[in-house]
């Protein structure tokens, strides 16, 4: 694998394209909006997304899907998840048999309650090779090449030990699993759980709280997760808990930021219209609720988030209910 195409120059795709820079002969990052992929190409920098950080003078950006996939062996996709399908439509003409393609995406499919490597499945064809990678990570982070341990998952071992050998480095460390179910599962429901620690923690509610809301938080999606065909053990992993504390207690977490906002009164419309980047938790909740129901899983966090952001329910009350349940075993 000697080049790499990166579709989506958010801060992900961006912070990837650094990191992942060395680790490739050439490598081509596609930016959607045409005056930031000129000012990406003049100043090296995104000044929008991941500002502060250089992007190295080997990656070449463009806003043309045709070119960043032009030769390319592996394409590693960081859009946000309501994108992935028209994204990769427009793919779709350029894709090649040989191609590798990586979902660098958390979070479900509405509507079709789809994973994001099911649906570069339903567009490309089911003999597509796809992975997906997953972990604790904030972007800011990665760009800074401070230590990050992450997973890529594939139901083809090799194909996910080769992705590991070229993605790794001495600040990137990949692990592999053969459960893409658990490990897209846990980077995506994670998100909603998040919501419920920024509410905490904009509610000055203490750490007794938030530790409960995630341990509590990692059973439901373990339960769904295991429903779904996915491995418990995935979920004490670096995609499960790993991710689940990093996003419940960092202040780079958005989603976190969306529930400290909520507990503040903002409306979730306002918050969402003032932020640059996508909170992956607002849209997968819907998603979660409709597994949930279709797999008879109990998600009572998520239920209450649900109900917090769509049904009235106030971040304090939502709180209150979920404190109030019927008392059971652990």
């Amino acid at each position: 694998m000697t080049s790499l195409s990166i579709i989506g120059g958010g801060s992900w795709g961006t912070a990837l394209a650094i990191v992942l820079a060395p680790r490739f002969e050439r490598v081509r990052l596609w930016v959607y909006e045409p005056d930031l992929t000129e000012r990406m190409r003049q100043t090296r920098e995104n000044d929008v997304y991941l500002p502060g950080f250089r992007v190295p003078d080997t990656v070449e950006i463009t806003n043309s899907l045709d070119r960043v996939m032009a030769g390319t062996e592996v394409v590693l996709s960081a859009v946000p998840s309501h994108l992935v399908r028209s994204i990769y439509q427009k793919i779709q003409p350029f894709a090649r048999r040989r191609m590798v393609f990586v979902s660098a995406t958390k979070g479900v499919e509405n509507g079709s309650l789809l994973r994001m490597s099911e649906v570069i499945r339903e567009v490309l064809g089911s003999n597509t090779r796809v992975a997906a990678i997953s972990g604790p990570t904030f972007a800011r982070e990665v760009a800074r090449l401070d230590p990050t341990a992450l997973v890529v998952a594939s139901t083809n071992s090799g194909l996910a030990q080769a992705l590991q050998t070229q993605f790794s480095s001495s600040t990137f460390r990949l692990y592999t699993s053969a459960d893409t179910i658990g490990v897209e599962i846990g980077g995506s429901i994670k998100n909603v759980v998040a919501i419920g620690a920024g509410v905490l923690h904009g509610l000055e509610l203490g750490q007794n709280a938030m530790a409960a809301l995630i341990t509590r938080g990692l059973a439901e999606i373990a339960r769904l997760g295991v429903a779904m065909g996915a491995k418990s053990q995935t979920m004490a992993g670096l995609a499960g808990l790993g991710d689940l504390v990093l996003t419940c207690t960092g202040e780079l977490s958005r989603n976190r930021t969306v529930g400290i906002e909520l507990a503040r009164g903002r409306k979730l419309q306002e918050i969402v219209d003032s932020m640059k980047m996508v909170a992956e938790g607002i849209k997968t909740t819907n998603a979660v609720i409709e597994l949930a129901n279709r797999y008879s899983v109990e998600m009572p966090i998520a239920e209450q988030m649900y109900q917090m952001l769509y049904g009235g329910t106030s971040p304090r009350e939502a709180i209150q209910r979920l404190m109030e349940r019927t008392l059971k075993g652990e």
